[in-house]
This record gives structure tokens, sequence and C-alpha cells, in this order.
């Protein structure tokens, strides 16, 4: 099977040599083409079905899928917590604290997160998963693209599946419409009965967002008090 011009350009880096036959056909230098031809592939989630924890987490530290986030990351950020818990955050992408560390939500935002879940008797690692749309930092912290997400979901499907929680918590826009496949606002996905794969899912704001606009703090509560009930019961 012919080498793609992206295959041949990380063997070129990796010093391996390749040698192209005299007749095979030229690399396209159309940009549309070559867009569609580095559009990242979606993981299968038949491929990772079979997957346990540990598993699943080895096969997200080697992914490049996403070419510009794997070369640009200091590491893959698969999630922390409660591997079987009733509660799963999911946020939107890692920063650059959180692509050190190699854990999501830590500075200013995790402290709030923590402080949101100590309010409601809970805490990290303890009945409480934490994750992301994306398992990679996406460059300058800009929001993640479509094709990459689309890339990242068979992983985060996973997760879901073994953790099988009770409710899913959607932190921020983002996140929120990435997950029910929709370009409403924040506004109007809050308050509003949802769910992924069939487990309930409640939307509500980011913590960074809650750091910069905290008169919306209040409304936050209400969301998790929401999910609490879904907890309760499911």
């Amino acid at each position: 099977m012919p080498l793609s011009r992206r295959q041949r350009e990380i063997l070129g880096e990796m010093g391996i040599p390749v040698w192209v036959r005299r007749d095979a056909p030229p690399v396209s230098l159309d940009p549309v083409a070559d867009a569609s031809a580095e559009r990242p592939a979606p993981v299968d989630v038949r491929d990772v079905a079979a997957l346990g924890w540990e598993d699943l987490r080895a096969r997200v530290a080697v992914c490049v899928a996403c070419a510009e986030l794997a070369s640009q990351r200091t590491q893959t950020v698969f999630g922390v917590g409660d591997p079987a818990a009733d509660w799963l955050f999911i946020g939107e992408a890692p920063g650059a604290e959180e692509d050190r560390r190699g854990e999501p939500f830590v500075g200013p935002a995790g402290q709030l997160l923590d402080n949101m879940l100590t309010a409601l008797a809970l805490q990290r690692g303890t009945n409480v998963h934490i994750a992301n749309i994306l398992k990679c930092r996406p460059p300058g912290n800009r929001d993640p693209k479509p094709e990459e997400a689309e890339a990242c979901r068979g992983f985060l499907d996973r997760q879901i599946a073994l953790i099988r929680p009770r409710v899913i918590v959607a932190l921020g826009r983002v996140a929120a419409q990435s997950l029910l496949g929709s370009s409403e606002p924040l506004g109007r996905l809050r308050g509003r009965e949802h769910a992924y794969q069939g487990t309930p899912l409640v939307v509500t704001y980011h913590p960074a967002y809650l750091l910069r606009s905290p008169g919306e703090k209040a409304k936050a509560w209400q969301d998790l008090l929401r999910a609490r009930s879904l907890v309760a019961g499911a």
C-alpha cells in the first residue's frame, strides 16, 4: 500500500529513508486535496470497544490521529478520577498546565471545580471522573476543531462505556455543543433535558468562565443541583 505524504514526512523526521517508485503518482499540490488527505482519521469505536481501562489509556498515549496536536503536545491528558464514578465532568481540551502535568482541570479553573465538588459533598477521585473532549492541547489554547473532536470521540465514548456514569456534566459551550451536536448558545442549552448515548447530560458554565463572570455562579449551582437530583433518581 503506498504511503501517504504525511506518513513519508513522519518517517523522514525519524531518519528512516523512503524510496518512491518512479512510476508512483506525484504528490498532489492541490491545497483542497491536501487538506482532505490530512483530515484526522476518527478512532473507530469498534477498534477500542474491547479495551479495558489501562489498555485504553495506553492507546490514547500514542495516538497521532491529529498530527498538529500530536506533534506539539507534551503528553496526552486521558482523564482523572474514579473509573466507576456516578459523576462524569467533561470539558473542552487541556490547557498548558494540563498538558505539562497530564491531568485535566488544574490551576485556578481546576481549583474552582474542586470547590464546586466540595459544595456537592464530592471530591476529585471519589465517585467523580473528569475528562475532556480532546486528549491533546490545541495550540494557543484555541477551541477544538470539529474534525479533532470527531477523531477523539471514539476514546471518549469508550471511557463513558467503561465508567457508566449516572450523569454527565458538560462544562462550557464547546463541550456541550460537541456532545450534543448542536450550534445553540450555552444559554439555550442550559436548563433543558439532554442525554448522551442514553446517559442524562446537564449543561453548565465552564469554571474558567465563572472566574471571569462570578455573577453566573448561582446559575451554575442550580445546574449542579439538577445533576445531583438526576444521580439520586437514577
